[in-house]
């Protein structure tokens, strides 16, 4: 940055920072062109338009430069302050919207399941049928509607004749079984 540029602001940002609308101005256009080139160096890769990182940083300062105190920095290291965490903002935004090809996305799940696969779904669905097996009918009609169909109580008692209340009251005490017949099972297979 050459002398005349620093001796600029050096003189500005006195007057921006105690309100002067005219210096603020000037203070910006100084900035802005360093700014544009910080910004077009750091963001790389990262698809993001350096003009809008430029565009927040300068309202940034705007909020900013009424509370800047000199602390014996140049003023534009105050600048790049605020344009890194401009920059670490639009770096986080850029990944999560970061598009991808319609081309990788497959239309229908796979259905490529591994032998191991096989085997320990099995494993886990005999399992569930054993310790639903546990519970008296109603109680295991009651944890498939609301458990596993994801029916409502008042849909649950109106399919078995039972009131809302009554339905919570009977998957409250089925749970409960399940849980201790699962504390059963892990003390008898360890």
């Amino acid at each position: 940055m050459t002398n005349d540029i620093v001796d600029m602001l050096d003189r500005r940002v006195p007057l921006a920072v105690g309100g002067d609308r005219r210096a603020l101005e000037d203070v910006i256009a100084l900035v802005r062109p360093r700014l544009a080139r910080y910004c077009a160096t750091r963001l790389g890769n990262l698809d993001v338009a350096a003009d809008d990182v430029v565009q927040d940083v300068c309202l940034a300062l705007v909020t900013a430069i009424p509370k800047y105190r000199d602390m014996g920095k140049p003023f534009m290291a105050f600048v790049y302050g605020i344009a890194a965490h401009k920059l670490a903002d639009a770096g986080r935004k850029a990944t999560l919207r970061r598009s991808y090809s319609l081309e990788s996305v497959v239309d229908e799940p796979s259905t490529d399941d591994t032998p191991e696969e096989h085997a320990i779904e099995g494993e886990f669905r005999s399992e569930a049928m054993a310790l639903m097996a546990t519970l008296p009918p109603r109680h295991r009609k009651i944890i498939l509607m609301r458990v596993v169909w994801g029916m409502t109580a008042p849909q649950t008692g109106r399919a078995l004749g039972m009131s809302a209340g009554a339905v919570r009251v009977a998957q409250h005490r089925a749970m409960n079984q399940l849980r201790a017949e699962m504390a059963n099972f892990v003390l008898l297979s360890a």
